[in-house]
């Protein structure tokens, strides 16, 4: 039997099929997830597809997260006829205030190693880090899926993304996912999978591996994977079959990357590839401070920040701090072990778990001219709800350090160590 990777593996289990890349197969999905920015379109698909009943229900999650208040009489409409559906067929709903589905989805443990998941959000492949095959859908495929519990799939071709090293102190993994952005390219990794790998895994904890899951869809890719290890099965509270790739199994491109060369990286207006090593924006004013999202808004990474923004005296005049975080789980965490009340003390906007300012739909808007710096995924030009505004990417240590200066600076000139570092972070196998 020829060699498999991670993403073949799965898929071959779900289509209980011997597949490999290229191949379109129908396969069974384990979890379901709709938000209230997709699920409005794909109930209407539902009945346009004649749908009766929901298959396997209690595999299927609606979240109230992207309009989360609803800021129009418009969206709580919307948020009616889903959880109206939701009671109809017995499907679970995460309410306003409950956090990101696909970070909800990871908390409640329905996503473990060889599952397959699904969700009409695109950063659903945050669930990757589970060892899982995780990925974005469409409203009508959603639809489809509701009705069958099935649904196609071509395999990926898959990416070797080889993690060595360590990260030195004012390094985080948003900056491994930033600089692996710039490599690839906002479409670099277009419907291919990005599997992880290497001997500095088990320096990352689950959480950081979230970080570079949900991030790999900023380059096109199809799904971002782990192999399960004893991170995993910390995590999930148990060990279970796991799926690691086969010696000699095929890729299309091999990267490595050494943790030890990685400085403080930045994405810079307007997109997610336009990556260089911090001080290249050095000085930059910033305005907004945007701590949260399904990227950067977990307990390890408002602690990350928190770190920085004690070290430096809280924020800057004139800077507005805004922290988002992405579950009540996340917000209690922070609650029990003082840290969101630190926040508050240093004038920190605290908003309803959720999306929040990241898609622009509810939350805190940036103003005309402001410069935004965020532990988000996307700074395309109006992401965040203003055209006009200019939105930074980088970890949350270096968004607070932001936020203490009042300007973009390596946040080890505040909080961290500073480190040598070498030329070239990555090399590419031929």
């Amino acid at each position: 039997m020829a060699a498999k990777t991670i993403s073949e593996k799965v898929i071959s289990l779900k289509s209980n099929q011997d597949v490999r890349q290229g191949k379109v197969v129908v396969c069974e999905v384990d979890g379901v997830i709709g938000t209230d920015a997709s699920t409005p379109m794909a109930l209407d698909y539902f009945d346009a597809m004649g749908g009766q009943a929901v298959y396997k229900s209690q595999n299927v999650f609606f979240a109230l997260d992207h309009y989360a208040p609803a800021p129009s009489q418009k969206v709580t409409g919307l948020h009616r006829r889903m959880r109206e559906f939701a009671t109809q067929h017995n499907i679970r709903v995460w309410e306003i205030g409950q956090g990101i589905g696909h970070q909800l989805i990871v908390e409640s443990g329905h996503v473990v190693p060889g599952t397959l998941v699904v969700g009409a959000d695109s950063h659903t492949v945050t669930c990757g880090a589970l060892n899982s095959f995780a990925t974005g859908i469409g409203s009508s495929d959603l639809a489809a899926v509701l009705i069958s519990g099935k649904i196609w799939l071509r395999v990926p071709e898959s990416i070797k993304v080889t993690l060595s090293g360590q990260l030195a102190p004012g390094v985080f993994p948003k900056d491994i996912a930033l600089a692996l952005a710039l490599e690839l390219g906002a479409d670099g990794a277009n419907y291919q999978a990005i599997e992880f790998d290497g001997p500095a895994l088990p320096t990352l904890m689950l959480e950081d591996r979230l970080v570079l899951s949900n991030f790999v869809v900023e380059m096109g890719a199809k799904n971002g994977i782990f192999p399960a290890d004893e991170r995993t099965f910390e995590y999930l509270g148990r060990t279970y079959n796991s799926f690691a790739a086969d010696p000699g199994a095929t890729y299309v491109r091999e990267i490595v990357m050494d943790l030890d060369k990685l400085q403080p990286q930045i994405a810079m207006p307007s997109r997610v590839d336009n990556v260089s090593n911090i001080g290249t924006a050095a000085g930059t004013p910033v305005g907004m401070v945007y701590l949260g999202t399904c990227t950067g808004g977990r307990v390890r990474d408002f602690h990350q920040a928190l770190d920085v923004l004690k070290a430096g005296g809280g924020p800057a005049p004139g800077v507005q701090l805004v922290v988002t975080p992405a579950s009540t789980r996340v917000m209690q965490e922070l609650t029990s072990d003082g840290s969101l009340g630190e926040f508050l003390r240093m004038g920190a906007v605290v908003v309803t778990p959720g999306c929040g300012s990241c898609c622009g739909t509810c939350g805190a808007i940036p103003g005309d001219g402001i410069n935004v710096i965020s532990t988000a995924n996307r700074n395309f030009k109006g992401r965040m709800g203003n055209g006009n505004a200019a939105i930074y990417l980088a970890s949350p240590a270096s968004c607070a350090a932001a936020a203490v200066s009042g300007h973009i600076i390596d946040p080890r000139e505040i909080g961290a160590a500073d480190t040598a570092a070498p030329e070239s972070v990555m090399e590419e196998k031929r």
